[in-house]
């Protein structure tokens, strides 16, 4: 009898998903993990991705914003107002449509590759 094939990996950060099952959500709001997964129990207790998504946001996002903007600029010199009206709301977009997905991503990969917070051994043998 064969295994099923752990589910992917990107799927579930686009759509949110318990990173061992692929059923249950894995938000309760629009970042906090919810405690433990409803399909499969997974305690989800284990979950930092710290600020590792929001930078990658910020870097990817920045990139993009900001190329476009120069291209924008050079091609058209439009008034400062219309790239106020252009890039801050594509910023938002691209942003809070990102953030979600990549750390869902940055907990499944977690999940996968068992990390946990590092101890030092001269700290476990203290009283």
């Amino acid at each position: 009898m064969t295994e099923a094939a752990p589910p992917s990996l990107l799927r579930n950060a686009v759509l949110c998903r318990c990173p061992r099952c692929g059923e249950g959500r894995l938000f309760r709001g629009f970042l906090t993990p919810v405690p433990c997964c409803e399909a499969c129990d997974l305690d989800t207790r284990f979950v930092d991705s710290g600020d590792g998504p929001a930078v990658f946001v910020m870097l990817a996002v920045g990139f993009v914003v900001v190329a476009a903007a120069l291209v924008t600029e050079v091609k058209y010199s439009p008034p400062y107002w219309v790239h106020a009206v252009l890039w801050l709301p594509t910023i938002l977009v691209l942003s809070l449509g990102l953030l979600r997905p990549l750390k869902a991503l940055a907990i499944g990969l977690q999940y996968r590759h068992r990390a946990r917070e590092a101890r030092s051994p001269d700290r476990e043998k203290r009283p």
